[in-house]
């Protein structure tokens, strides 16, 4: 039975957090691999009504602390704190189980990444939103879920066991798959995928995922063939809408491509952001990582907040009847 443990304020193991008008209270939840943890971001003036849900996960070695702009460096997923005010969203960050190699992640489809975690994880964001919308007026048929690099690989293997509880997904920074754990999905999703062409984790073109200082991680087929897939399964049509982001700062050597399958809004499309010589890094004006992290990660495209592109792409869809 899941169990959650609300801290009150009284109590030193209680934490708020204040960014912006946002409070983020941290939270614990009871699964059966044991507790997990999760931040909740609550905009302070919501709107009437039942709010929209959107669900971060971070990437290996990452945490919640990390997303939501709270660990050693700003990260671009804390810019979901301003959507969160600006558009009355509640947003969750949960925390990966730690894997045989002590670092955080998640239990995606690699079949070839043995230091993955083996928890229920899709059992977890199951949960995750069954207490948003029994506890914090979360609405149903707006459930968004986004992810990074692992957490990415995660989002695959929810919109798969998930799909009829999700409006939409978004993966950056990760494709699917060469040796897959998982049945294929059956039910086509709205997905937005976003990949950098120099990403030096998780290359381009596929490849074996890591680096020199990560092994075991696992392999992946290219971005192009990654987003056919969900194209295919959509059945849409081959030529896409394509626009050029506009470019912000002369001296940044990376560009933004949109490509868009399906004219509909409020219907099943399918977004590739391609990522012109950028790395390993999801784009952000606002957001910026450390000189040292880039010329591990790869360069950091500055021409739009990637959490804005996101929330672009979900907010006018809903789960599919």
């Amino acid at each position: 039975m899941m169990t959650v443990v609300r801290y009150l304020p009284l109590i030193a193991a209680f934490t708020v957090l204040q960014a912006g008008a946002a409070t983020i209270v941290a939270e614990t939840m009871q699964r059966p691999e044991g507790p997990r943890t999760y931040l909740l971001a609550q905009p302070a003036s919501p709107a009437a009504g039942k709010l929209p849900l959107v669900i971060l996960l971070h990437g290996h070695m990452g945490s919640a602390n990390l997303t939501l702009g709270k660990g050693r460096i700003d990260d671009p997923a804390a810019a979901w704190l301003d959507v969160a005010d600006r558009e009355g969203l509640l947003v969750i960050a949960p925390d990966g189980a730690r894997g045989s190699d002590n670092q955080r992640g998640w239990n995606d489809c690699r079949a070839d990444a043995p230091s993955n975690p083996k928890t229920d994880d899709v059992g977890f964001i199951a949960a995750l939103i069954d207490q948003a919308v029994a506890q914090h007026n979360a609405d149903p048929s707006r459930v968004y879920l986004s992810g990074m690099s692992n957490g990415g690989g995660m989002v695959y293997r929810a919109a798969t066991e998930l799909g009829p509880r999700l409006a939409a997904v978004a993966v950056s920074n990760m494709l699917m798959p060469v040796k897959n754990l998982c049945a294929a999905p059956k039910r086509a999703l709205p997905m937005l995928v976003a990949h950098g062409t120099e990403d030096k984790i998780v290359p381009y073109a596929g490849g074996e995922v890591g680096h020199s200082l990560l092994t075991g991680r696992g392999s992946n087929i290219s971005a192009e063939e990654s987003v056919k897939y969900w194209r295919d399964l959509a059945q849409l049509p081959p030529a896409p809408a394509v626009t050029q982001v506009p470019h912000r700062d002369a001296g940044d050597k990376t560009s933004l491509v949109r490509y868009v399958w399906g004219d509909d809004p409020k219907g099943v499309q399918v977004e590739f952001l391609k990522m012109e010589h950028a790395g390993h890094v999801q784009p952000s004006a606002a957001h910026r990582l450390p000189p040292l992290m880039l010329s591990i990660l790869g360069k950091q495209n500055g021409d739009l907040e990637y959490a804005d592109e996101t929330w672009t792409f979900f907010k006018d869809k809903r789960v599919a009847p």
